[in-house]
């Protein structure tokens, strides 16, 4: 039989669509069983956007090292969106794949075949596959803009939760310096080139606060540093903020 890692993803967008991990796995190992492969490694990225490139994603990157390694024959995934959501990303992990000679799967349409110079057809097919993933998540992430307008339209708050780093108050965010401290260890530890779960290990050596008070995970740090930079007009600086309140009295 022909060994395979199985790859499971899932991100805050790919909840809205109930493509879980569990619906995930249960779809790959229908495939392993029907077409005669065996799973002998199971690799997840909880929390983490199909946008990020596999050297920002644990679970993909040690998915991919057993098939360096020759560890595994192929790579399996519930559907191609779940290894990337940009075209430019999926195209890049599976040239890693091939580049090895392992064989890349996807449960619902089977094997992802290789580039054929004498079937550019194929090409062109994979790659509006990676298209649309890109234009639904995109499509998606507008519905959700559109819904916060809607609601501040209406009156209510615009935003969501506020990012690790701040709290929300006054229509406004607040810096909060206990997280802003973990935020900069965080990208200083990333630049470096550590993995997600090495500064996850440190922020919780070192006693960084979570958000909500939990561990430190890979998953929850790759979310946190995936998130784009707050827009400057939206932050308060808490003294400029006190010195106009002590003005207003």
């Amino acid at each position: 039989m022909v060994s395979a890692v199985l790859y499971l993803r899932v991100s805050s967008l790919s909840q809205v669509d109930g493509f879980g991990l569990d619906v995930q796995e249960k779809a790959c190992r229908a495939y392993a069983k029907a077409h005669g492969l065996r799973i002998v490694a199971t690799f997840r990225d909880e929390g983490v956007s199909g946008t990020l490139d596999a050297a920002q994603r644990d679970g993909l990157m040690s998915a991919l090292t057993r098939l360096q390694d020759g560890d595994a024959d192929a790579l399996l995934v519930a559907r191609l969106d779940r290894l990337a959501r940009t075209l430019t990303v999926q195209e890049a992990v599976l040239a890693q794949a091939w580049k090895h000679n392992r064989a890349v799967h996807s449960a619902d349409v089977g094997e992802v075949m290789q580039d054929d110079p004498d079937d550019p057809m194929r090409t062109a097919m994979r790659q509006m596959a990676g298209v649309f993933a890109q234009l639904d998540r995109g499509m998606v992430v507008k519905r959700m803009r559109d819904g916060r307008k809607a609601k501040a339209a209406a009156g209510g708050r615009s935003v969501g939760p506020a990012p690790y780093g701040y709290i929300a108050r006054d229509g406004g965010l607040y810096p909060v310096p206990e997280e802003q401290d973990a935020l900069a260890r965080m990208n200083e530890l990333r630049a470096a080139g550590d993995t997600m779960s090495t500064i996850a290990g440190v922020l919780a050596t070192e006693g960084h606060p979570t958000k909500r008070g939990g561990r430190w995970t890979s998953p929850v740090v790759s979310r946190i540093l995936s998130r784009p930079p707050v827009p400057a007009h939206q932050i308060i600086d808490p003294t400029k903020d006190n010195r106009e309140r002590t003005r207003a009295t």
